[in-house]
């Protein structure tokens, strides 16, 4: 598989797969989800080989590509992936499939689109994630937004047209200042290529402004407090499919965004403004978990759990700057970035699988209020072994993928001070008291009322969805090593360049 164009594959194939099915027209639903199933699982298996085919010493970009697009301005169809690119394109792979079986039968009417924004929005963010030419990154960056547009203001709730246009303004906008940014880095350097410049010298100003320029971009996609306003709306009124791929995939391109931009170009910059970042970072795990704990609406409790918990996510980024500047503590810095990536992909399966077990109540009540529940666990017995599971990962418990992360993040966090791992491991007790309310509301007690007794247990296409996502999560929770193994050689030379002054 050497000479095959892996990552184009990967890019493209759900692309045209999505141009097919919408060739099919709207008379053949059915067809349509199967078409996208298989085409999703074909995705699947074409990522396999960027795992068996992966030089795990190599901290360099692998799978690389590299054609002339745009001549006259020096851009290139350029692609390549690192440890970090593959960990999250194969959960983005994984997540596209669990995400069109658990919406198998949700939505009926025009299905054919349905099914084809989710492949279109699968191969633009696999884009994102192996983009190494900064104008084809912002293009694919760009274009994800327009699915995802389309699959909340069409196929979600009641106000769906405030959700969506507020989901697109504030992503729109926040990657403008992205754009002015790149502009300046190609007049300054003559090209788009990222390798450039990592390699570019850049004074004190300049850094600050690209700095503020990324925040903004990479902060509204994360999303970081205090514009992280958003994502609550936009979780309420998506489809529970849409909510699933918002939460495991899009929140991740924030991040991804900081470590392959911010920290790499600007990392003078990203060191004198760290603790800025840092402390937006410890108010969205505190303030926003104290949020998620008066909520009504289980998608929304869970939406403010995923700003909280991606908190988490730029505090292990930002919080190497200081371990390798202040103290040079390599081996610090490597475990805060190490514990992000790890938090992200963890987060993923987490809140993947908890929009998921709320879209399976959803799809038997057409109620998402806490209050309408109570005593599911009587009926839905092994519905109520899942929600648990993802309720105790949630929470932060030991042998679950949602621990591993946020450990590594507060142990790298209190060598650089121990004010602010307090702060961050108040997450765990914050995140346990909105989670176990949770659970505890709707799983527990007597049966609430009549339509509670008449619910059914879940069948087997929603066993296999939470099935895979509960695999993911105790899999990564009791041996996190390959996961890390994969990532390191990668994190490593990314800690190296935070060190190297660019002034």
């Amino acid at each position: 598989m050497s000479n095959w164009p892996l990552l184009s594959i990967l890019i493209w194939l759900p692309i045209l797969g999505g141009a097919l099915i919408l060739a099919l027209g709207n008379q053949r639903a059915s067809l349509a989800r199967w078409v996208a199933l298989g085409v999703s699982v074909l995705t699947l298996a074409a990522s396999v080989p960027l795992l068996t085919g992966f030089d795990f010493a190599n901290p360099g970009m692998q799978f690389v590509e590299r054609h002339a697009w745009v001549p006259a301005f020096n851009i290139w169809y350029a692609l390549g992936a690192d440890g970090i690119s593959v960990a999250l394109i194969v959960l983005t792979t994984i997540t596209t499939v669990l995400a069109l079986i658990g919406a198998w039968g949700s939505i009926d009417k025009r299905v054919s689109q349905y099914v084809a924004a989710f492949l279109f929005l699968e191969g633009l963010m696999i884009g994102v994630f192996c983009a190494l030419d900064a104008m084809l990154f912002y293009v694919f960056f760009e274009g994800m937004l327009i699915p995802m547009f389309l699959i909340i203001g069409v196929w979600g709730g009641p106000r769906r047209i405030y959700a969506s246009i507020k989901f697109f303004l504030y992503t729109f906008l926040g990657s403008v200042f992205m754009l002015i940014g790149l502009i300046y880095l190609y007049l300054k350097s003559g090209s788009f290529l990222l390798a450039d410049w990592y390699a570019l010298p850049l004074g004190a100003k300049e850094q600050t402004w690209l700095f503020f320029a990324f925040l903004i971009a990479f902060a509204v996609k994360v999303p970081m407090f205090p514009v992280h306003t958003w994502l609550p709306d936009a979780h309420v009124e998506a489809p529970t499919a849409g909510s699933v791929i918002l939460a495991a995939i899009m929140l991740k391109i924030g991040g991804y965004g900081f470590l392959r931009f911010t920290l790499p170009i600007v990392p003078d910059a990203g060191y004198e403004w760290a603790t800025l970042v840092i402390i937006l970072s410890l108010i969205a795990v505190v303030y926003v978990g104290l949020v998620a704990l008066v909520q009504d609406d289980m998608k929304k409790l869970i939406a403010y759990s995923s700003v909280s918990h991606m908190g988490f996510v730029t505090v292990g980024i930002f919080i190497a700057f200081g371990l390798i500047r202040d103290y040079g503590n390599l081996d610090g810095a490597r475990l805060g970035l190490q514990g992000a990536m790890v938090q992200m992909i963890s987060h993923g399966f987490v809140s993947g699988a908890m929009f998921s077990c709320v879209g399976v109540l959803y799809d038997r009540m057409h109620s998402r209020m806490i209050k309408d529940y109570g005593g599911v666990a009587n009926v839905m017995p092994w519905f109520a072994v899942f929600f648990v599971l993802f309720g105790m990962a949630n929470s932060g418990l030991p042998g679950t993928s949602g621990f591993v992360g946020e450990f590594m993040v507060i142990v790298a966090t209190f060598q650089k001070n121990p004010v602010y791992a307090f702060l961050a491991a108040l997450t765990l007790i914050i995140g346990a008291a909105y989670t176990l309310w949770l659970v505890k509301r709707v799983l527990y007690g007597e049966v609430a009322n009549s339509h509670v007794a008449e619910l059914k247990d879940i069948n087997m296409r929603e066993t296999i969805v939470l099935g895979v996502f509960a695999i993911g999560v105790l899999a990564i929770g009791l041996y996190p090593k390959p996961l890390t193994d994969l990532m390191e050689p990668s994190i490593a030379q990314l800690a190296m360049q935070l060190a190297n002054s660019k002034l």
